[in-house]
């Protein structure tokens, strides 16, 4: 079976960086899609970030676009996310999904598989 296991939140200050992995297993599928996403207390569920594993492709939410990175490491099944410039706002558990349909897609409803979350907290 899939099994995600998140790793790398924590707290820093605002400005700050921090870079969050995703260690995946089970993947037997021939195109799929990792995605990055987060919610904060309160608030919806909301995609961040994905990369295809057919061609590397990677797509970024607005609120995120010139901050984060999304890479993979094919080697080590392993996806991570960059989070630089860090802002109080980007405060949220922090889950990677996998979609095994491959679909590109930020909509956390596309997604089947998903790890237990990771806690980042950024200060002012």
């Amino acid at each position: 079976e899939v099994q995600l296991v998140e790793s790398g939140g924590g707290l820093v200050q605002a400005g700050g960086s921090l870079r969050l992995s995703c260690a995946a297993s089970g993947l037997t599928f021939d195109d799929y899609a990792i995605g990055w996403f987060r919610q904060a207390p309160g608030k919806e569920r909301e995609g961040v970030s994905c990369i295809s594993s057919s061609d590397g492709s990677t797509y970024y939410a607005d609120s995120v676009k010139g901050r984060f990175t999304i890479s993979s490491d094919n080697a080590k099944n392993t996806v991570y996310l960059q989070m630089n410039s860090l802002k109080p706002e980007d405060t949220a558990v922090y889950y990677c999904a996998v979609d095994p349909v491959g679909r590109y897609t930020l909509r956390p409803e596309k997604y089947e598989y998903w790890g237990q979350g990771t806690q980042v907290t950024v200060s002012s």
